[in-house]
């Protein structure tokens, strides 16, 4: 099956980007140089295609009901405008996604949500909430909006600034995890501050047929995934595939170091599994690694004590552009995941020195 693409497609095309398949979708990759990218984000601001991403409407009077049911946040302490990010997980308290929940409106007819599946993943999600909620007899309605909504991030401390004299509001006045309805170039647009790079930034979300010109009158550096990918690690934010795959690398929201996205107070899928760990304590923790000695710490790569026993896996790693140091994630034995920790990564049948370091590398 050939990749989708996104509306920016010809965009990327035009401008010599790296394409590769990413989620079922045709994705840049870099632009530029994934360092360049990376710098103009952490030093000034760049620009993302990020529709690969899944957007889910639900709706209704018992929208907010099913919402906590399927999430393991308090949704009931959203208000309008507000959002947070919260796990999926199963009955097991595996992770099947996380996610960012928004709470758009309230009115006569209930109270309507957007929340944002990981690329590919809309269709596997819509089902979810389409089946718990007839099983349980609720009233709301569940509407894929992936097709339908563009989604461009604007990253880097000068977002703001780029961004004022395009939108038809007081980017001032809009606080972290909040969501207006505005007009970005004289296009609608539901803009959040949010991100997935550790720095201050905007997501836009527009029209499928008004992302090219959103783009094209945002003018600051085009980056892509190689660039999302470093800036999400020196964060120490998740990636679905890496630090979590409910087949491949099943882990759960306690594991995998987001224990503040899990409300035990509230009754959801896998709260049960959730609070025994929670009492009795994870096996593993994900931890933040940097290499002491040379070598590049890879996916799938094992993590060793002081002796040589294997006591963990790395999920994610990469030379950090910002540290010039190469870095990465993993999970290891609990009673190992201790900063400054000495341990080696196996790197080509090779032990390299490396420590524990807690997460974030970048704040």
């Amino acid at each position: 099956m050939d990749a989708r693409r996104t509306p920016l497609y010809d965009q990327h095309e035009a401008l010599g980007a790296r394409l590769t398949e990413f989620g079922g979708w045709s994705m840049p990759v870099t632009f530029e140089s994934i360092r360049e990218e990376h710098r103009a984000v952490r030093t000034e601001v760049g620009k993302f295609d990020v529709s690969h991403m899944g957007e889910i409407e639900v709706a209704g009077p018992d929208a907010t009901e099913l919402m906590q049911r399927l999430t393991s946040n308090d949704v009931t302490r959203l208000e309008v405008g507000r959002a947070q990010y919260a796990a999926i997980t199963d009955e097991d308290g595996i992770m099947l996604e996380d996610t960012i929940i928004t709470r758009l409106v309230d009115d006569a007819d209930g109270s309507r949500y957007l929340f944002v599946p990981n690329a590919g993943n809309n269709a596997s999600m819509a089902s979810r909430w389409t089946d718990h909620r007839d099983a349980w007899g609720l009233d709301a309605t569940v509407n894929d909006r992936t097709d339908e909504l563009a989604m461009i991030a604007v990253q880097g401390p000068d977002s703001q600034a780029l961004l004022d004299p395009l939108v038809d509001a007081d980017l001032g006045d809009v606080k972290r995890f909040a969501t207006i309805e505005t007009a970005v170039a004289d296009t609608a647009c539901s803009l959040s501050r949010t991100g997935y790079t550790g720095e201050d930034g905007f997501e836009l979300l527009v029209d499928w047929s008004d992302a090219s010109a959103v783009w094209e009158a945002i003018d600051c550096t085009p980056c892509g995934l190689g660039a999302r990918d470093t800036l999400r690690l020196e964060a120490g934010l998740l990636l679905r595939g890496n630090e979590f795959h409910p087949e491949s690398n099943p882990r759960n929201p306690i594991e995998a170091g987001i224990s503040f996205a899990v409300d035990l107070e509230t009754s959801f899928v896998g709260r049960d599994a959730l609070e025994e760990v929670a009492r009795d304590g994870p096996r593993q923790r994900l931890v933040g690694i940097s290499m002491t000695g040379r070598g590049i710490p890879r996916t799938g790569y094992d993590i060793t004590d002081a002796e040589g026993t294997v006591i963990g896996t790395v999920t994610s790693g990469t030379q950090s552009p910002t540290l010039d140091v190469a870095i990465g994630m993993g999970y290891v034995d609990s009673d190992q995941a201790t900063p400054d920790n000495g341990i080696s990564v196996s790197i080509r049948d090779r032990l390299v020195t490396a420590k524990i370091e807690s997460l974030p590398f970048v704040e």
